[in-house]
């Protein structure tokens, strides 16, 4: 693996318009909201947006390429020990807590939980199970002292130490009592925020009896409420290209895992309500910056909000352009490559390629992206 400068970061700037929709929703059942520029503006947390981003790998990419977080990986590795060794379900119990032993995990309430939820790579998992599996009924045959001698003696730490999944990569991992097991995460998603003013507003919906309809029966058999609104989304997020390599360990893996991050970063959207209101929309505008010296989100686009007049989504497009413009030229930082895709027009398009280059589709973008990091590296390592 060649050495990067230690400063290498692929912004990824979206714009998104979502109809009446309820994304996120807060503790009363509401769309998350912020106050931004002094106006009660639409929100998504970054939370929601990684948790739909993941959702989106799943669909894509093998099951044993994937992570699963839980505080239940005690009984998902009993499950997989059951599987691969013909083990009944006591036995395979206790010695898959024999082997989560070492790692000190603190326990939770209930019973085989841990005190938080753990995330971890599915083929670590059964990495982990490899150590033990042609002499799993031997072990499970030990007494507690026995067993608990012989697994210390495996490398059950290292198995989650190392190997990791891409959405472990990129999303890191915080286990706050046990410094080996954390991963930094390579990426880090901004909340959401509309580009403008939202007012919360409410469906009030009612739904029919088929039965008492037949009957003549007057009146709803539900009635109810949900709040929602509609917005153009700014939404950002950023990768560091040296610290995605160090948690993968290949150079290859980790140009290919920033492109599946931004196909589904861009592609997802949070699940709330979606039966509901159908709010799954493509973003209007995607753009990809690398930038050698420090991330740089342009939500200061959007901190005087755009007036409703003046045809949002294009006005926060020509915002966005003119925010670029002014951290590259007023700053001195010049980036090391963009790349943009939209469906602007006009002067919109016009301000756009002045900022972000020509226009290209989403796979072009992601082309370019690709070549310029394999070059970054190549040069790196020359």
């Amino acid at each position: 693996m060649t050495l990067l400068p230690p400063r290498l970061y692929v912004d990824v700037h979206i714009l998104q318009t979502v109809p009446p929709a309820n994304l996120n929703r807060d503790d009363q059942g509401n769309p998350k909201e912020a106050y931004y520029g002094g106006t009660r503006r639409s929100r998504v947390s970054s939370q929601a947006w990684k948790r739909a981003t993941r959702m989106h790998f799943t669909e894509h990419m093998p099951t044993d390429d994937l992570a699963t977080r839980t505080r239940r990986v005690a009984s998902a590795l009993t499950s997989v020990l059951k599987v691969r060794t013909g083990l009944a379900e006591e036995p395979a119990s206790r010695l898959a807590d024999a082997l989560l032993a070492p790692l000190k995990i603190s326990a939770g309430r209930k019973k085989g939980d841990t005190a938080y939820l753990l995330f971890y790579g599915r083929r670590q998992l059964d990495n982990v199970v490899g150590l033990v599996s042609d002499r799993a009924a031997e072990l499970a045959a030990l007494d507690d002292k026995e067993l608990q001698a012989e697994v210390e003696k495996l490398a059950v730490e290292e198995q989650f130490s190392s190997g990791h999944p891409l959405d472990v990569a990129l999303f890191g991992r915080m286990v706050a009592d046990i410094a080996t097991l954390r991963v930094d995460a390579a990426v880090q998603v901004a909340h959401a925020l509309s580009t403008h003013a939202v007012s919360l507003e409410f469906d009030y919906f009612t739904a029919v009896d088929d039965l008492a309809e037949e009957e003549r029966e007057t009146g709803a058999g539900m009635i109810g409420t949900i709040g929602f609104n509609s917005a153009t989304l700014y939404r950002y997020a950023t990768v560091s290209l040296p610290q995605l390599r160090e948690n993968l360990g290949e150079d290859t893996a980790a140009i290919e895992g920033i492109r599946k991050f931004v196909t589904s970063f861009a592609r997802s959207v949070p699940s709330g309500y979606r039966n509901s209101f159908a709010h799954q929309t493509l973003p209007s505008l995607v753009s990809v910056v690398v930038r050698p010296d420090q991330p740089v989100n342009l939500v200061t686009a959007y901190e005087d909000p755009v007036a409703p007049s003046a045809g949002i989504a294009a006005e926060s497009a020509r915002r966005l352009a003119a925010e670029h413009r002014t951290a590259v030229d007023g700053w001195g930082d010049s980036p090391a490559f963009t790349a943009v895709c939209h469906a602007f027009r006009d002067e919109t398009a016009q301000a756009l390629e002045e900022a972000f280059g020509p226009a290209g589709t989403f796979p072009e973008l992601l082309n370019g992206l690709d070549e310029h990091l394999s070059s970054a590296i190549a040069e790196a390592g020359r």
